[in-house]
């Protein structure tokens, strides 16, 4: 297993600091601690701008959790890419024809402790249909499904409800929007 920033003695206590400061700094109050359980998968939404990571890893670090995330691939090239990767970053090639390969991947990630962030918009776009990765990976690793959030309009941040997929896909992803239908992101406009 990739060594993450946040297994450092060093770093985690760093995040901590820089996580709270980040936060206080922008004027956003975080609201609901992670679940205390050892594995799950986080939506983080809404992901409308490229400003949302900063602030959903500020949040991370704030709460001293061990997240990795789904990612397009292109930022994991270069020197930043190796920050991508420290942080927790899994690459992901959008292009791909084979969704389910990747739910395959994401579910044998599952077979220790793992949390794991993903945007269901997949694109920083306001788009009015989700993908549905996050849900089939949460249903086939028999995980619970976490309601990571950023509200715009109230500056918070947090973790929401806990729910468990009953494999009901089309019930249970209108019962995940609606708890989103009144946060806003940061790229999309006043209601």
């Amino acid at each position: 297993m990739r060594a993450l920033i946040y297994d450092s003695v060093i770093f985690r206590p760093l995040l901590n600091f820089l996580g709270r400061a980040y936060l206080r700094l922008i004027g956003w109050k975080v609201v609901g601690p992670p679940p205390d359980i050892d594995k799950f998968v986080a939506i983080a939404a809404p992901h409308t701008s490229n400003w949302d990571f900063p602030i959903f890893m500020a949040l991370v670090g704030y709460f001293g959790i061990r997240v990795r995330y789904l990612a397009k691939d292109t930022l994991f090239q270069g020197l930043s890419g190796k920050l991508f990767y420290w942080l927790g970053g899994i690459p992901v090639v959008r292009d791909t024809r084979d969704a389910a390969a990747l739910v395959d991947v994401a579910v044998d990630l599952f077979e220790s402790e793992l949390i794991l962030a993903i945007a269901p918009e997949g694109t920083r776009s306001n788009v009015t249909k989700w993908k549905s990765g996050f849900y089939r990976i949460a249903f086939a690793a028999n995980a619970p499904i976490v309601m990571a959030y950023l509200d715009a309009d109230k500056r918070e941040i947090g973790f929401g409800n806990i729910f468990y997929p009953t494999g009901d896909r089309n019930r249970d992803m209108a019962e995940i929007k609606a708890y989103y239908a009144q946060k806003r992101g940061l790229g999309q406009s006043k209601k």
